[in-house]
């Protein structure tokens, strides 16, 4: 399959990411752009899937960081310096119009980045994500309309990247533990050292779905 790599920059606001991933959506849709791999560092802002149980949030007018509603599954989440976020906008209907499969193959390539890097990354029975033991390293939430995937993942590399967890209950996980790459690597590996390399690990995963 064809993934385009696109690096958006750091510090993009939340509500512009989304503006360029629903109009490459309607490309990708339409047949008019290839499925297309954006990464970026979020400007501080909380996420929350629309649901009616928004605790998570805690307290949402003592938050330090904006908030924002959006169409993915999943609790409340951060997004900040120093966290590589990816959203792979991608044409499902080639791949098996099979979200639960296209969510574990966005694991499965944070769990091979994470390796490349020395990592013991895994799986949680029951929990989406990528985790070190019981530590959360990555949360995965993602949309599709039409059969074309939007959103993703975000995954903490940096030690900056993990103080606005401190203030929610991430993914609505009580007890949870929030850790980042630098901790589990025991080395400082920038956003753009992971990047690279997860977006050839995204590559593999979602041509392993291909019908």
């Amino acid at each position: 399959m064809q993934l385009v790599d696109k690096w958006l920059g750091s510090n993009i606001a939340f509500a512009d990411a989304l503006q360029t991933q629903e109009a490459k959506l309607l490309e990708v849709l339409d047949g008019t752009a290839p499925n297309t791999f954006f990464q970026l560092e979020h400007a501080p802002v909380y996420t929350i899937g629309r649901t009616r149980d928004q605790s998570s949030l805690r307290s949402p007018e003592l938050l330090p960081h904006p908030v924002v509603e959006i169409n993915r599954g999943g609790q409340a989440t951060y997004h900040g310096p120093g966290q590589l976020v990816g959203y792979p906008i991608v044409d499902l209907r080639p791949l098996g119009k099979d979200l639960h499969t296209y969510i574990r193959a966005i694991e499965q390539a944070l769990i091979d980045t994470c390796q490349s890097f020395g990592i013991d990354a895994e799986r949680r029975e029951g929990l989406t994500g990528v985790w070190v033991k019981d530590r959360k390293l990555a949360a995965i939430g993602v949309g599709v309309r039409k059969w074309v995937g939007m959103h993703g993942f975000a995954i903490n590399i940096t030690k900056e990247s993990l103080k606005g967890f401190l203030s929610i209950t991430p993914c609505g996980l009580d007890g949870v533990k929030t850790t980042c790459v630098a901790h589990e690597a025991k080395s400082d590996i920038s956003v753009a050292e992971f990047s690279k390399a997860a977006s050839k690990y995204m590559l593999e995963a979602l041509s392993q779905l291909e019908t």
